[in-house]
């Protein structure tokens, strides 16, 4: 692993079975069992302060990647380094290297205030109280969410949830963060606010982001890099500027006729139009 590498995949796969049930009772009894690689010999690595887009379409093997990045799912082959870690053997020690937000899912007490849930994540994270508090304070501040955080979670707005969300993967300094769907469900001012907040804590702290979103405002307001997952193999991986330069600069688009058009009538309006 080379001193600003701090993650780094080389030829990671992940096969599962899935259950085909065939049809009458023989078939729903004795399922046939099928395999199926969702990630297939993927190599990258992200360096220290790097913000990467990790994007494809639904089942592309985004999710499972993750999930062996960060120690949830054991790879079938291949080798994973998190912050200088195996995730398969050091998920405990990873734990306090690295932060996860999954837009979906709630990483706070629904039922208790923000507050609440910040002190405990301390204790979990063997801070001090002190220490704890001192991080709480510089961070509501930061974020501005003096006002939320005495406030039971369920009451909160989407928008507000998720500000305070991000805060709480913060409370332990993690090096890298994970962020799935960050902005997933939000409108525009709290998206572009979302957004702002991720880029000042990478530009102050340094730390790591690793993004997968469908949104593409998230890819280009937050990310220098973009790697393209797809059936479970990476098909691009480059920075975002180059990105733009080598595939957006042409779009097809496709136009349907109720009648059939000849193909000489076409050519000859084009002909004719750029003469």
């Amino acid at each position: 692993m080379k001193k600003d590498t701090i993650i780094e995949v080389e030829h990671l796969s992940k096969t599962f079975q899935k259950k085909i049930k065939m049809p009458g009772i023989k078939g729903f009894f004795n399922p046939i069992l099928e395999d199926f690689t969702a990630v297939n010999d993927i190599s990258f690595s992200v360096n220290k302060g790097e913000k990467v887009a990790f994007v494809g379409p639904n089942g592309a093997g985004k999710s499972t990647t993750i999930k062996m990045m960060t120690g949830i799912v054991h790879p079938s082959s291949g080798s994973i380094k998190v912050a200088g870690l195996d995730p398969t053997k050091q998920r405990k020690q990873m734990a306090y290297k690295i932060g996860c937000l999954f837009g979906q899912k709630s990483g706070l007490w629904m039922h208790l205030p923000p507050i609440d849930t910040y002190k405990l994540f301390g204790a979990i994270y063997d801070l001090d109280e002190d220490e704890t508090l001192k991080r709480i304070n510089h961070l509501v501040e930061t974020f501005e969410i003096q006002d939320l955080i005495y406030t039971p979670v369920r009451r909160l707005s989407l928008g507000q949830r998720m500000i305070c969300e991000i805060v709480g993967i913060l409370i332990h300094e993690p090096e890298i963060i994970f962020l799935d769907e960050p902005t997933i469900g939000l409108d525009i001012v709290v998206k572009e606010k979302v957004r702002a907040l991720i880029n000042k804590i990478n530009a102050e702290s340094g730390v790591t982001v690793f993004l997968t979103s469908h949104d593409v405002g998230d890819i280009e307001k937050l990310c220098d890099r973009v790697i393209i997952i797809d059936k479970g193999r990476i098909v691009i991986d480059e920075g975002i500027d180059g990105l733009k330069d080598t595939y957006l600069k042409k779009k097809i688009i496709t136009v349907k006729h109720e009648e059939t058009i000849p193909l000489e009538d076409i050519i000859y309006d084009i002909y004719t139009r750029k003469s």
